[in-house]
């Protein structure tokens, strides 16, 4: 990667750093980001609202290739004693979202200035941290007739600037599920003469264990308990609603469904059985991330190539991520690059996102549009 590429790049790492945004709230980022490019390049940038994206077109191109980052925060407060640290008070990059954005801006300033014998397209995407901006932006992959797409995320896994990668489900689906019941309240004195859901709810949880059982599943299926909202703080009343709020999570999507219907069923037959009424809403929710091996072999070609460390992941993260949306699309690929095993991890406060790995996820989509 070109010095002043990188320095540019960095540069515009910090400023998205000290400015984040929030899910869906990532309006300054964008016109930042949308500032860069076109200060930068001679790229031709389509604004689609809440994300946007930047094209090279090349002469006769056969394909068209795509590379995608996300630009959202988190709610987390900065409290790293750093020159660009957050300015907004209980917001932070804490994922690295920014490193994303800056390292596919710096990929637009290489592809712009060497030039490629592909059409490239530059996807910077919102809201990914809450599985909302990948659906909406997925129609860039028919609209634009993509062939293929790849993207990167940074994680402490394997020693730092290795390239991480596996074939099929490298990243589990998963949503949040609230299972609300609604019944009657009544004196806490005389609890028969209302409809309280805490037992119903209590054999909800309890049923946990069982569907979960790793001897029922094909892969990992996992339930947990986030939050149980039953009642009031009223001792003299017993309860006539609450809330039972779970993370679902599955290796595969096909299993997620199941455990959501069986949580369903289970959730109705006890709200029948203590005459409640029952109602359900999903949040964050994310598709299983798959990958084609046929990609994934050209981060491992290239990585072998520019002399990175290269990974096999035995296992899919548990974690998920909305790039799946797009592999449902078109066939592509989603790698991790080691932020070194001892550094700090992603969504805690000691974390900052590792500007040398910016060099490392340009060089390598580089050579991917090369081969």
């Amino acid at each position: 990667m070109d010095k002043k590429n990188y320095d540019l790049a960095v540069e515009l790492r910090h400023e998205l750093h000290a400015h984040p945004e929030l899910s869906n709230q990532e309006v300054w980022t964008k016109q930042h980001l949308i500032d860069f490019l076109k200060e930068h390049t001679k790229l031709e940038i389509v604004d689609r609202g809440r994300w946007f994206y930047a094209v090279y077109r090349a002469k006769n191109a056969k394909e068209n290739i795509a590379f995608r980052a996300d630009f959202d925060a988190l709610p987390i407060d900065e409290n790293l004693d750093i020159p660009y640290n957050s300015k907004i008070k209980g917001v932070s990059h804490k994922c690295g979202h920014d490193g994303h954005a800056a390292a596919l801006a710096g990929l637009a300033l290489e592809v712009d200035q060497k030039g490629a014998d592909k059409n490239v397209f530059f996807l910077f995407q919102h809201a990914e941290e809450i599985g909302a901006g990948a659906k909406e932006a997925a129609v860039f992959i028919k609209e634009n007739n993509i062939d293929e797409i790849f993207a990167f995320h940074n994680m402490n896994v394997g020693p730092f600037k290795s390239v991480n990668v596996k074939d099929g489900t490298v990243n589990c689906a998963s949503k949040g599920m609230v299972i609300h019941m609604e019944g009657a309240p009544s004196h806490a004195s005389e609890p028969e003469r209302g409809k309280n859901p805490s037992f119903a709810i209590a054999k909800i949880i309890d049923s946990i264990p069982d569907l979960i059982n790793d001897k029922k599943n094909k892969g990992l299926v996992l339930c947990t308990v986030v939050q149980v909202d039953i009642g009031e703080r009223a001792f003299g009343v017993s309860a006539g609603r609450g809330d039972l709020l779970l993370t679902i999570r599955a290796l595969y999507e096909n299993e997620l469904m199941a455990l959501q219907k069986n949580l369903e069923d289970i959730a109705k037959d006890q709200a029948g059985k203590y005459g409640l009424k029952v109602s359900f809403e999903y949040y964050d929710e994310f598709p299983e991330t798959a990958n084609y091996k046929e990609s994934s072999d050209k981060i491992r070609k290239v990585a072998k190539e520019k002399g990175f460390e290269l990974i096999e992941l035995k296992e899919a993260f548990r974690g998920s991520d909305d790039f799946g949306h797009f592999l449902k699309e078109t066939k592509g690929a989603y790698c991790y690059l080691g932020n070194g095993e001892d550094y700090s991890d992603v969504h805690t406060f000691e974390y900052d996102f590792r500007d040398e790995l910016i060099e490392v996820a340009v060089d390598l989509f580089v050579g991917i549009i090369e081969l």
